[in-house]
């Protein structure tokens, strides 16, 4: 009888720990995950009401009043033809996923940005030896295809993260002038990362919304207005053919 009753006050003991997830210094975390459940979690959240990317995903925006909400952000993005992509690197944007980076969500955490956004966005999230950051497989609504996937990392790259704003992008349209922090921080910002399906994000390259969008037509709208978040929030221009077409997928 003793040893059962001292199992159930270590199982008592040790529940906060195996609940507690990745922490940073403000106490942010993934806000999907295994602790997500319901329809509208897991077809992601509208753009407009999620201003700082640490909500799921990607939803469709239907109604008039959103949309009319995105044109007036869109209006706002800046405009400027590219420069040249004379010394991109991938390096140039600090390791990849990293989670050594100030002042964006999910920041010194102890997970790396790639599985706190798969982890953001997943159901029935799985985790490395019931480790808290490493993502081993999930279902994940994809808002690039509009489907569902049953994802494990040994298909790794069915899932990948798609920068909003491409790198390449950003170098070409004003981040070569950055310093490296800014630099990492747009890399690795929640805001500016979706996970989507592979060969979308492999299609998609370095393209702004004047040459590529998403085969998902009914984001349309709702990616607009991610691109313009990113854009406003970094003081970044796009290029004027892709603010065109901006305006035109919320109905401008």
């Amino acid at each position: 009888m003793r040893s059962r009753r001292t199992a159930v006050v270590a199982v008592l003991l040790l529940g906060p720990l195996a609940l507690a997830g990745c922490t940073s210094k403000n106490g942010n975390k993934p806000s999907g995950g295994s602790g997500t459940s319901g329809s509208a979690a897991a077809q992601g959240t509208n753009p407009l009401q999620n201003p700082d990317g640490t909500k799921p995903g990607l939803a469709p925006v239907t109604s008039d009043a959103d949309k009319k909400a995105g044109l007036e952000l869109i209006t706002k993005v800046k405009t400027a033809e590219p420069g040249p992509k004379t010394g991109y690197d991938r390096d140039q944007f600090g390791p990849a996923w990293t989670d050594n980076v100030d002042g964006v969500p999910f920041g010194h955490n102890n997970c790396g940005t790639r599985d706190d956004v798969l982890a953001r966005d997943g159901q029935k999230v799985e985790h490395k030896d019931s480790a808290q950051c490493v993502v081993t497989g999930m279902t994940i609504w994809d808002p690039y295809t509009g489907k569902t996937v049953e994802w494990n990392k040994q298909q790794a790259s069915k899932i990948q993260i798609d920068h909003v704003m491409p790198l390449s992008y950003d170098w070409q349209q004003g981040a070569a002038q950055w310093d490296k922090l800014k630099r990492v921080q747009i890399a690795n910002d929640p805001l500016n990362l979706i996970p989507a399906d592979g060969s979308q994000n492999a299609s998609k390259g370095d393209s702004g919304p004047a040459t590529w969008l998403p085969a998902n037509t009914q984001i349309h709208c709702s990616y607009a207005i991610r691109w313009a978040q990113v854009s406003l929030k970094y003081q970044l221009p796009v290029t004027p053919a892709d603010k065109k077409t901006m305006l035109s997928l919320c109905g401008g």
